[in-house]
């Protein structure tokens, strides 16, 4: 007996700056015309905790500069120690348990927007592995090679099509001025290497007018669903 084809997955990333979260929520509501849809955020919300660190009184700048130093040294080739490893896996796991969410939304018949989605191919803040760079010896590297299961089972559902909204550094600094532009800048640079293990990709400027940019995504869905044999929105 056939089993029944999950109802699609679109995922949509970018840059800060780039217009996800408006894209998907108009998506959404295009899509809930005709069936059931649903936005499921994968991030990991790391950067909106440290922003909203920032902004606490008296220590709250330094607290996030500090934060912000540990993380970069992360990245470094001594990778980082066990209590910083622990807090970047605690952050991994939280995008684990929204992907298992969404899942279990797309297993329920739901047509699923995802706002971003992991990727194992570029390490780092666009939604890839946290602890790339860390020793693969100790609890460290019992930490890293965890988190990598966890993410390979997660690529494994590949989506049916992915948005890439690509925006200038200008663009996305004038949009988030909050944000770190050497964490911008980082991030606009990563979006166009994403290959989201080979599934379907439409590129879209989004330095362009919100209605042109939707105007392009519904079109590449639209296709999409046509191709799927679902019905068009």
């Amino acid at each position: 007996m056939k089993a029944t084809p999950l109802p699609p997955l679109i995922a949509v990333v970018g840059c800060d700056g780039s217009g996800k979260s408006t894209v998907t929520e108009v998506l959404r509501d295009w899509l809930a015309e005709t069936r059931p849809a649903q936005i499921c955020h994968l991030g990991k919300q790391s950067g909106n905790i440290g922003r909203q660190i920032a902004r606490l009184p008296m220590f709250g700048r330094k607290l996030d500069k500090s934060i912000h130093s540990r993380a970069q040294k992360a990245q470094t080739d001594k990778g980082p120690g066990l209590a910083t490893a622990l807090v970047i896996y605690g952050f991994s796991m939280r995008r684990v348990r929204r992907f298992a969410r969404m899942m279990r939304l797309r297993r329920a018949g739901n047509t699923i927007i995802a706002d971003r989605f992991p990727q194992l191919k570029v390490p780092g803040p666009m939604d890839g592995l946290g602890l790339a760079g860390a020793s693969d010896s100790g609890p460290v590297g019992v930490l890293k090679r965890m988190e990598y299961r966890r993410y390979a089972a997660m690529v494994a559902n590949r989506p049916d099509l992915v948005i890439r909204l690509n925006v200038s550094l200008e663009v996305a600094l004038a949009r988030k001025p909050d944000h770190r532009p050497s964490s911008l800048a980082r991030k606009v640079a990563d979006v166009p290497r994403l290959t989201f293990e080979g599934a379907p990709i439409v590129d879209i400027s989004a330095d362009q007018p919100l209605e042109q940019v939707l105007a392009q995504a519904k079109a590449a869905i639209t296709a999409k669903l046509i191709e799927l044999g679902s019905p068009a929105a």
